[in-house]
């Protein structure tokens, strides 16, 4: 007998606020994956480590203590001790995200994992136009910065023909005169 996954709806700003800019990835903390896949961070912790040859560095990495630091104090969690965690997290990157649903094999996990791929794939594409914007806006600086240039050589060409004139002698009328 066939049976159905239940079908998880998660949506995309929860997503993107669980990922992290790290080591110039972006990558997903081994936590939040284990709530989003459904599954306990120990388990999917040993499956990792079980496979560990499925997961290269690019795929995964352990944090450093000192990232791990920066980390907490910027998502304010818990400090060790006080129900932290014991070990340092793991943080899967978006290959590693598709490798660790092959690796749960539950229904939830293969669903989850297309949602966070189709999320990463949408913040690179907004990266990409974001970068094609800001060249965009460097150009118009650019000429922008020219104009105002060419703007300040013409109030200096001005201001050189109004200081001549100042210097200048009188000169004397021609023309006709009136009341002669």
């Amino acid at each position: 007998m066939v049976t159905k996954s239940k079908s998880v709806i998660v949506t995309d700003e929860v997503l993107i606020n669980k990922i992290y800019l790290i080591r110039g990835q972006k990558v997903m903390l081994d936590s939040d994956l284990a709530l989003l896949y459904q599954a306990q961070t120990k388990v999917l912790k040993q499956s990792v480590k079980r496979n560990i040859e499925l997961f290269p560095d690019h795929f995964m990495f352990e944090l450093t203590e000192v990232e791990y630091e920066s980390l907490r104090s910027q998502t304010v969690t818990s400090k060790v001790g006080r129900g932290g965690a014991r070990y340092l997290p793991m943080v899967f990157s978006e290959y590693g995200v598709l490798q660790l649903s092959n690796v749960l094999r539950s229904g939830i996990a293969r669903q989850m994992s297309i949602r966070i791929i189709e999320v990463f794939v949408r913040l690179r594409k907004m990266l990409n136009e974001n970068a094609e914007l800001r060249k965009s806006f460097e150009k118009l600086e650019k000429r922008t910065e020219n104009n105002s240039k060419n703007i300040e050589l013409v109030f200096q060409y001005l201001e050189e023909l109004t200081q001549k004139k100042e210097d200048e002698l009188p000169r004397k009328r021609i023309g006709y005169k009136a009341g002669r």
